[in-house]
């Protein structure tokens, strides 16, 4: 009877964890609560609680419906905030320039832009400077593989490198620098 109560209360205070901070791991949680992983696990299947990776990606895909983003076609493979993070995207007809199978620069752009501000963690930001470049022509239905990564924070300001690649290629590369606004 003593040992249910016990679980109980550390069922409780993981649920209350995972909450303040979805993004702890199972082997962070398992020495937080000093049990085993397999515990951690266990407790996380009792309470219904996603595991790492789907915590992560339903994370990233509430961010993008507050920006205003449909997330359609959007996942998310890893996200660490401020430090970086791997997004998949699918091209759609939509964003191809009439009569044509060729993506418009300005989508894959706005995607990279976009991943650029959610990595620093900020509900605004202004793009100072964006030193970009198209390299490959992108097709409709393309899906695309971006690495996003903050290589300096400075008071107010990042530098956030966007890579997009298509089947390992490198189709477009930029280097942005991001002014945060407090709103």
């Amino acid at each position: 009877m003593g040992s249910l109560s016990i679980r109980e209360e550390r069922r409780k205070a993981l649920e209350k964890q995972i909450k303040k901070d979805p993004f702890l791991t199972d082997e962070d949680l398992s020495e937080l609560f000093r049990v085993s992983v397999a515990t951690i696990r266990a407790d996380r299947s009792a309470l219904g609680i996603l595991e790492y990776r789907e915590r992560v990606k339903d994370v990233a895909f509430q961010k993008y419906k507050k920006q205003g983003d449909s997330a359609r076609g959007v996942e998310t493979l890893d996200y660490t905030p401020l430090t970086g993070g791997i997004f998949t995207f699918e091209t759609e007809a939509a964003m191809a320039f009439e009569g044509s199978e060729i993506v418009r620069g300005c989508e894959i752009y706005s995607y990279a832009e976009k991943l650029a501000i959610q990595v620093i963690e900020k509900k605004a930001a202004l793009v100072n400077v964006a030193n970009i470049k198209y390299k490959e022509p992108v097709k409709v239905g393309s899906r695309l593989v971006a690495k996003s990564e903050v290589i300096r924070i400075k008071n107010d300001e990042y530098i956030v490198w966007v890579k997009i690649k298509f089947q390992s290629k490198e189709v477009f590369r930029s280097k942005f620098i991001l002014k945060a606004l407090e709103l």
